[in-house]
Order: C-alpha cells, then structure tokens, then sequence
C-alpha cells in the first residue's frame, strides 16, 4: 500500500535488485549509491536506518539501482570515484580510477626529486598526475593523452582539485598542464622530463573479449586494448621514452599481471637501468619501473 519504506529497507530493496541482475558486490554498490542518493554516510545511516524515507528520495535511489542494474559502473552513475584519498570525476569518456593503480602513485612518490618535472602519459581523467601535484605542489606536472574528451575531464579535474590549467597561466608552480596528442607526438624534441608516468592501454584482444559488461560496454576500448598481446603501446613508449628524460630519468609503467617480465625485457633493451617488477596488494604484477 503506501506505507514508506525505512532507510534499511531501501538500502535492502537496492541490494536485492542488484544480486539478482548478478552484480559482483550487491551490498557495496547499492550502499555506495544509496549514500549518493540520500546524502549520508555510514555513521548518518546507522542513526537514521528505521526512518521513513520520502516517496522523491526513494524514486531517486531506484532510478540509480536501475542504471546500475544494466552494468553501467556505479562511477559513471554518480560522475565520481576515488583515487589516492582524492575525488575525481569520471564519465564514459575516460577509464575509471583502480585501486590498483595506486601502487604506481606511491611509487612514483618514492622516486620524484624535489621539483621534479613529470609527465603523466595516457592520463584519462588526469588521476594520477594530478594527485601527486596534490601531495607535492613543488613538482611541475603535465598530463597527456590522445582523447580530447579525456583531457576534457582532466581539465574538470584540476578546477575540482583546486589547481591551474596551467596552458593558459603559464604557471607550473601551482598548476597541471595539458597537452593533446598520440604518445610523444606533440611533444619537442628538447623537451625534458625527470620522472615519465603511465598507465597505458595494455589489455589483449582476446582478455577485452572477456570483460566483464561493466567494463566491456562502458567504459572507453581506447583506453584499455593494446593488440594481439597488449603491448602495442609499450613498445612505442618505452622505445622512445628515454629521449625526452634527463639524465637518470625514471620511467614507472602500470602492467597487465602476466606482463611483467616481457615489460622488463623492453624497458632493459631500450637501456634503462635496475628495472624492477612491483607487486599490488592481490599479489600481482602491476608496476614496471627503471631508470636511464
């Protein structure tokens, strides 16, 4: 009838409807969207569970379990995700932030000199460059990729982290630059980086064919396939890499899983020194780093 239902009783509707659809984490997912759709966390949650909720807030929250009932990633459905303790936006036209790529954050705190001049290559939404402008505003940071609607959202990215398009100011002190173009194409001879960052497309065509809808379907194939093995990307970057880094430059790539050791055999054939394969928390392959 009309009775309106409890906050626990929404949140267990949303769950509900996603595990039959077979989402991966049903009860995840529905509290992620049920705290975007009634602004509250899980401590607000805990408090208000037995109340009513209202027949507008909860035809939002069904509106949002529905579209997350078709796969479209719950990132996408609230335009945000979270990497390195930092919000971004997202949108269908750039790759969702991974957890797993945070270990090649961190990594690349580790190797960055003071004022270091870094290049986020393949950059997307602009997640990792922008984070370590966030974490080390002495660093001069430029991110590039061969989408222009990705660096649309970088760009959203830097105005919602409180930094500079630095493009127009010309000020790398407190802004990230952007630049458009294929790999190292827009980029001048002369020009210099000390630390090169990226996390290019490196999935096979074969692994894309079994992605899971969420990211088959939604998320931009641009972004994610490399050729028969994955490693079309890898072997232009790395191959040309090492003329636009300075003397001692590092060059930190994220790697499929089983990638590790042919990433290695390029990056010691192009004549980088002590290049080291980087474990994430499930124990996998996923980071390639060296230096000239």
């Amino acid at each position: 009838g009309d009775r309106r239902m409890t906050l626990a009783e929404v949140y267990d509707y949303g769950t509900k409807r996603l595990e039959e659809v077979g989402i991966e984490y049903p009860s995840i997912d529905a509290f992620y969207l049920l705290e975007f759709a009634a602004k509250i966390n899980k401590t607000k949650y805990l408090l208000y569970k037995d109340q009513q909720v209202s027949k507008a807030n909860f035809n939002q929250y069904k509106e949002l379990i529905d579209k997350r009932c078709t796969h479209i990633p719950y990132q996408y459905i609230t335009g945000f995700a979270e990497f390195m303790g930092l919000t971004f936006e997202v949108n269908p036209d750039v790759l969702i932030p991974r957890l797993d790529t945070e270990v090649l954050g961190e990594e690349m705190l580790k190797v960055m000199g003071f004022e270091a001049d870094v290049l986020d290559m393949c950059t997307g939404s602009g997640c990792i460059g922008i984070s370590l402008k966030r974490y080390r505003p002495d660093i001069r940071v430029t991110c590039s990729d061969i989408s222009h609607k990705a660096l649309n959202v970088a760009a959203r990215n830097i105005a919602h982290q409180k930094l500079e398009l630095a493009n127009e100011t010309g000020s790398m002190e407190r802004g990230v630059r952007l630049v458009e173009g294929d790999l190292f194409e827009p980029f001048d001879e002369d020009e210099k980086f000390d630390c090169i960052v990226s996390n290019p497309p490196y999935v096979t065509d074969s692994e894309y064919e079994d992605l899971m809808p969420e990211v088959k379907d939604h998320e931009p194939k641009l972004a994610l396939t490399a050729g028969a093995e994955g490693l079309d990307i890898y072997k232009r970057l790395i191959s040309e890499a090492p003329s636009y880094l300075n003397d001692g430059g590092y060059l930190l790539l994220e790697i499929g899983a089983s990638q590790g050791e042919r990433v290695k055999a390029l990056m010691e054939k192009a004549g980088f020194k002590d290049v080291t394969v980087i474990k994430d928390m499930a124990e996998l392959d996923r980071v390639v780093k060296g230096h000239l």
